[in-house]
């Protein structure tokens, strides 16, 4: 790949991160829910000012925007190591939008789409802690930060080299900043909690019969 063709591979790559699902549908709909709720423009705070069906549609676009940066730098004759970048720009771009103030969202549906790609056998470790995590705690950051965390573990069981090592760190650190502020709040004990997911900590409390 030459590096007219990278650079401009990266920043499409970027550029397709800043394709805001919720704020495009919004837009449909005449809201912007960076005014509603917690302010954010992701998944879970789409769900809980708009609905599932709104959501849903949120999370599928972010989704499909890492897969289409990775699968773009594929596409380009990128190597594993541009391909990583390609999935890292694009959660860029859906945490600082250019379209959109430089105002997005947590970049976790969009990493998803990324791995799908690049690292499917990650996603199924890390579906697993984010689900035990949610429907022990029913914290939806709580469970990123951890999922995201569970990815270097991953990298060093698999026996990955060092890129895929520290792809993996990145995307934990990542995923821990910018869910800073709900880590912030769980330690000040106002973090907002999905009480009707926490179905394994009602099993666990129930009293045996």
């Amino acid at each position: 790949m030459s590096l007219a063709t990278m650079l401009a591979a990266g920043a499409a790559a970027y550029l397709l991160g800043s394709i805001s699902g919720s704020l495009w549908l919004g837009k449909l709909r005449g809201v912007d829910i960076r005014t509603q709720g917690s302010g954010n423009a992701g998944g879970t705070n789409a769900f809980r000012t708009q609905g599932w069906a709104f959501a849903l549609g949120t999370v599928l676009i972010d989704i499909g925007k890492g897969v289409a940066a990775v699968a773009l730098m594929r596409w380009a004759g990128g190597d594993v190591l541009l391909q990583m970048l390609g999935a890292l720009l694009a959660v860029a771009g859906h945490v600082w939008p250019v379209f959109h103030g430089f105002r997005g969202g947590k970049g976790a549906a969009t990493l998803v789409g990324g791995l799908a790609l690049l690292w499917p056998m990650a996603l199924l470790p890390l579906l697993g802690v984010w689900f035990l995590v949610l429907l022990s705690t029913g914290y939806v950051g709580l469970a990123t930060v951890l999922a995201g965390v569970a990815l270097p573990l991953w990298a060093l069981l698999e026996g990955r080299d060092s890129a895929w090592l520290g792809f993996a760190v990145a995307v934990a650190i990542l995923l821990a900043w910018t869910h800073r502020a709900n880590l912030q709040r769980l330690r000040a004990g106002n973090e907002h909690r999905f009480e009707k997911a926490r179905v394994l900590a009602r099993l666990w409390a129930r009293p045996d019969a």
